[in-house]
């Protein structure tokens, strides 16, 4: 054999074992731009986009383009056998026409609205899960958090109970994972590579292997196999009309409810912070010296809205010196004294690994989904739902237990939807807390 033909041999080899993109449909990530702040009003633009999970797309026999490798919530039968092989076999397509098909609708500049559940020519589409890519679209973003201060406008308006809108950040690699694993021939700008602290294992596609062995469909498009992909901790801002978190999530999928117990007159419809109306979450990273490569000690939430500086209330915890109106291991620690939860936000290292796994940057996600399994119930209800709403912590908004249901929701609350715009990143800006008019009170909520 000569060299060239064994050149195109090896090249033919280890294209087709691999998690491939499809040539079918075009991928054309969603214009967005993030702006980076030196200080005040001096942001440059971080143009990029963004692209949908993987596991949104249609996957196909790369030779057959009729033959679905996923269909509804089950693996079809082109991938009976391994997850290698499935891999093999099949290739993920690009998005096409993201508001036609997902319900993906970006302003062109700063600003997207993700749609809940949106009709399409294969059916309809429920929920997405939305990463942002560097200029060029072939790799994440990476945000270096410590010491930052990073905030975003939201409309929130259209959520009913039951349906998530979510901005967070996630420790994936920067590439979805090609370098890694030499089976993922697609890559972040075909959106591989997610993983959570919750080790979600209803993610078709795991280090370039399709996840099929143990596999089971839900009936609603979801289903989960044997394998999850974890990463130690997360950082989540979820969203509803009635309910705000801000946390951290571990394997236990513990949220830390900064404001539970006093959302009644806080945030929701009408009150402190409206949220029939536009706002602006801020969120800042503190570190120890206030430096870029200091040891994380605190995370503080506030909002804006109408020009206002809105404070996160205090909350009085058993074991706290004073009420806490921010996150810090000594409010974790004794938060989770007061629930009786195992405290493996702890376990993992606390704050401190919590700023280690920022220094190689954390991804953007931004998202719209609904909860077979709990039915949001952990964000907006009664959990757990055999607890009593007068304990610590159960009690976290008022929707009714069913209203969360994926079934019914989707066909009476279709058009939900949640815009996300004028995300910003840069420096501690504590010059507006600082000149906060003296008439605004705040108060303490004991629990």
């Amino acid at each position: 054999m000569d060299l060239f033909s064994l050149l195109l041999l090896l090249q033919s080899l280890s294209s087709s074992y691999a998690q491939n993109a499809g040539k079918i449909k075009p991928e054309k990530p969603v214009p967005f731009i993030v702006k980076e702040c030196a200080s005040g009003s001096n942001c440059k633009d971080l143009s990029g986009g963004l692209t949908i999970d993987a596991n949104w797309r249609w996957t196909h026999d790369k030779d057959q383009e009729g033959q679905k490798c996923y269909d509804g919530s089950a693996w079809t039968q082109a991938c009976s056998g391994t997850g290698e092989e499935c891999a093999k076999k099949c290739v993920i397509e690009g998005a096409g026409d993201y508001d036609a098909t997902y319900g993906v609708k970006g302003d062109g500049k700063d600003g997207v609205t993700l749609k809940y559940v949106t009709k399409n020519d294969n059916g309809k589409n429920a929920g997405s899960r939305m990463y942002f890519l560097e200029q060029g679209g072939e790799k994440y973003h990476m945000f270096k958090l410590k010491n930052k201060q990073f905030e975003f406008d939201v409309d929130v308006s259209n959520l009913p109970c039951g349906v998530n809108g979510a901005l967070y950040f996630t420790a994936m690699e920067q590439d979805g994972g090609k370098s890694k694993n030499p089976t993922n021939g697609a890559g972040a700008k075909y959106g591989t590579g997610y993983c959570d602290a919750q080790c979600p294992k209803d993610i078709k596609w795991i280090n370039g292997k399709a996840n099929n062995k143990g596999w089971k469909g839900d009936g609603a498009n979801v289903g989960a196999g044997d394998m999850g992909r974890r990463y130690v901790l997360v950082i989540n801002v979820e969203l509803r009309v009635q309910a705000d978190t801000m946390g951290f999530a571990t394997r236990m999928a513990v949220i830390l409810l900064l404001i539970v117990g006093v959302l009644k007159k806080f945030y929701g419809q009408g009150k402190k912070v409206d949220t029939s109306k536009k706002f602006t979450v801020v969120t800042q990273f503190i570190t120890k010296g206030n430096t870029d490569d200091g040891e994380l000690i605190e995370v503080r939430r506030m909002y804006r809205q109408n020009g206002n500086l809105i404070k996160n209330e205090a909350v009085k915890v058993k074991g706290l010196d004073k009420p806490a109106d921010s996150l810090t291991d000594q409010f974790c620690q004794a938060n989770k004294a007061a629930t009786g939860d195992h405290d493996s936000f702890k376990d993992r290292g606390g704050m401190k690994a919590m700023g280690e796994a920022m220094k190689n940057g954390m991804v953007l996600v931004l998202s719209i989904w609904d909860d077979a399994t709990a039915k949001m119930q952990w964000l907006d209800g009664i959990y757990p739902p055999n607890g009593s709403a007068d304990k610590y912590g159960v009690k976290r908004g008022p929707c009714d237990p069913n209203s969360g249901d994926p079934g019914p929701l989707r066909d009476s609350k279709p058009d939900s939807q949640v815009t996300f715009s004028n995300v910003k990143i840069g420096p501690i800006d504590n010059s507006a807390e600082k000149s906060t008019p003296a008439k605004q009170k705040r108060s303490t909520f004991y629990i």
